[in-house]
């Protein structure tokens, strides 16, 4: 006879089971035309191209742990390398949030700007951040007008910003394809 907390246990089993997979639905950007139907083959190019894990790494002899720093976030170090020539006021990766100092160059000592980057998301998308600049006016050193400015500064600082994010994106799975030692033959599958 099974016990109630048995079938307790199976049945939560069986739901979560259920429930996670009808979440699966269609995954982004995913196009069945670029992968193989065979599983084997599909294992091998999803550990060349660095997707899901080797046991080998897993239960290697390795005593640390494995540790995502802001540096493994391609969108974060692009909005840091686009304005590194400015100083930081407020960085806050869990945050998702760069504020920089007012900046100004010699040339135009009464006007100053301020970039405020705010990350919706880490995928490289047009949409995944909200970029904000500040145009700070000074007359006198006491009378100053804070202005939000609009334009072709915000879209220029998105742009470079996507576009180093999607190199370092490729960077990285260039780096970490490994060639699948096991299985069946290569086929390439582009």
């Amino acid at each position: 006879m099974i016990s109630f907390k048995t079938l307790k246990i199976v049945l939560i089993i069986l739901f979560s089971i259920t429930f996670l997979n009808s979440c699966g639905g269609k995954l982004p950007g995913a196009d069945a035309r670029k992968y193989p139907d065979d599983p084997k083959l599909r294992v091998k190019k999803n550990l060349e191209e660095g997707r899901g894990f080797r046991l080998s790494k897993t239960l290697g002899t390795s005593r640390g742990g494995v540790f995502e720093f802001a540096s493994s976030n391609e969108l974060w170090r692009a909005s840091l390398d686009t304005i590194d020539f400015m100083p930081l006021g407020s960085v806050n990766y869990s945050g998702g949030i760069i504020i920089t100092d007012w900046y100004s160059t010699d040339q135009s000592s009464n006007e100053s700007i301020k970039i405020s980057i705010r990350f919706l998301t880490n995928e490289i998308r047009s949409d995944s951040l909200d970029i904000k600049v500040f145009n700070k006016k000074c007359l006198k050193q006491l009378n100053c007008v804070i202005t939000e400015k609009k334009g072709n500064l915000v879209n220029e600082l998105k742009r470079k910003i996507l576009k180093t994010a999607a190199t370092y994106e490729l960077q990285k799975k260039d780096k970490n394809f490994k060639p699948y030692k096991g299985g069946q033959k290569s086929k390439n599958f582009n």
